[in-house]
């Protein structure tokens, strides 16, 4: 059986895809792993159809959480269509849904070739964009996205972007080995695009 959906603290993650366009020098995938310290197994047998996680998603009580959260194993945007249907439908049909949260890259624009950020508006509550870095440089050698540096202009401009269309737009960055400086550098980057900095503290394997 594998996992579409899941809870951790006191938010619910949906799972929908493993494919991603980076190879992120921290994540976990590198290292064998099938799960994360949020769920033990988020390798799909197959990308679930949209039919089949909303019926997944359907049989929680959304009531009992802060956020529902498009995650998983894999960049959730490659599915950006699929989330946004899914919205759809859990607005008219799940009461109490809580705000919906995009955990993502940012490439989302660059994969699928169109401008996606107007249609997150009245859908989406708050996007987390990995930024991870304060220059190019340094976010192609954490993250090393398949597209380069272009993947650097694509994240800066999505996030620039989107603040137009979602309440609440944050960038991450994990605190491994990162000096004060840098860490300023990243929030002072955040807050020109109009996004606000969240520091994730690093989980060794």
């Amino acid at each position: 059986m594998m996992t579409i959906s899941y809870e951790y603290e006191d938010c619910l993650y949906v799972n929908l895809t493993n494919r991603c366009d980076c190879a992120c020098v921290f994540c976990l995938r590198h290292n064998g792993h099938k799960g994360s310290i949020y769920a033990d197994d988020l390798w799909l047998e197959h990308e679930p159809s949209r039919e089949e996680a909303l019926e997944n998603l359907l049989s929680w009580d959304f009531s009992k959480y802060r956020n529902l959260v498009f995650c998983g194993f894999g960049e959730p945007m490659y599915r950006t269509d699929d989330i946004l249907w899914l919205v759809d439908q859990l607005k008219a049909q799940a009461p109490q849904l809580p705000p919906v949260r995009i955990n993502t890259n940012g490439h989302a624009n660059l994969i699928l070739g169109r401008d996606v950020t107007p249609e997150l508006k009245g859908r989406i509550d708050i996007l987390s964009i990995s930024l991870n870095g304060s220059t190019a440089e340094e976010y192609c050698a954490v993250t090393q996205p398949r597209a380069g540096e272009a993947a650097w202009d694509a994240m800066l401009d999505f996030t620039r972007r989107a603040t137009a269309y979602v309440p609440t737009v944050m960038m991450t960055i994990v605190n491994k080995d990162k000096t004060p400086e840098e860490i300023q550098r990243c929030r002072n980057m955040a807050e020109e695009l109009g996004a606000v900095l969240r520091i994730r503290e690093y989980i060794p394997d």
